[in-house]
């Protein structure tokens, strides 16, 4: 997990690495003595960086894509409790007070608990695990007498399900990662792709430097991108829990 120190001093490393390569080039192989070789290292910089800019924007748009899943999967966990907690109004008395209780809980747990453990990336079980579980005790000792009470009931196991549905698939979300070989792809490429534009030989050495810079900070940018939405609940951008704040408001105006 990178906080924002953290990204700043991987951008400030990749660009300054890339500057210093260019600065060691130009000692030992001078950019007027690679000028004559521009033909063949322009063809494969170009290569290079048309196949490295396709990888860059498919990883991207994979994390975007999935980060967006998880927002939306936190979205529908929220309105699952609180659909849960509406429908123990047609249940009979002891068992709606003992839901309603256990959704407030339930919403107090996931905000409290599980946003911050979600953050330290921590393995161990989330706390509304033990609540989700409660929840399903309650609701399979009602004993329902009246059509309303049995529609309630039904009603409620349907939501019940998807509320454990979404909590299983937000614990997933939370230790999905992009698998090593994808970093190593993305990283050696970034290597090659910014050592491939630094070997172009160029007759205004500090023009050449000012592209190389902007180059390699724009690879650095979107590396540092994916590393941060890649994780969808810890660092600097991630899902917030404003789903659950707003149901935590609802049910107790309710």
């Amino acid at each position: 997990m990178l906080d924002t120190l953290q990204d700043v001093l991987c951008i400030i490393l990749v660009v300054g690495g890339s500057l210093l390569f260019l600065w060691l080039l130009e000692r030992f192989w001078p950019g007027d003595k690679r000028i004559k070789h521009n033909d063949i290292i322009g063809w494969q910089l170009g290569i290079l960086g048309t196949t490295y800019a396709v990888i860059l924007g498919f990883m991207l748009y994979t994390v975007w894509i999935n980060f967006g899943a998880a927002d939306l999967n936190a979205d529908a966990e929220a309105n699952a409790v609180v659909n849960v907690y509406r429908l123990a109004k047609g249940l009979p008395n002891q068992q709606c007070t003992q839901i309603q209780q256990t959704a407030r809980a339930y919403a107090d747990a996931v905000i409290n608990k599980d946003w911050p453990a979600m953050a330290r990336n921590d393995p161990g079980q989330l706390e509304s695990h033990v609540l989700n579980q409660e929840l399903w005790r309650i609701l399979m000792s009602v004993k329902a007498a009246t059509p309303t009470e049995l529609t309630a009931e039904d009603h409620a196991l349907y939501e019940l399900s998807a509320l454990a549905e979404h909590r299983r698939t937000r614990r997933l979300q939370s230790a999905s990662r992009l698998p090593a070989i994808l970093w190593f792809v993305l990283i050696v490429g970034g290597i090659v792709t910014i050592m491939s534009s630094c070997m172009f030989g160029a007759a205004n050495t500090r023009l050449h430097a000012i592209q190389v810079f902007f180059f390699s900070l724009l690879i650095a940018l979107v590396l540092v991108a994916i590393a941060d939405i890649d994780r969808p609940f810890q660092g600097v951008v991630h899902v917030s829990d404003a789903p659950f704040r707003r149901a935590q408001q609802n049910m107790n105006e309710q």
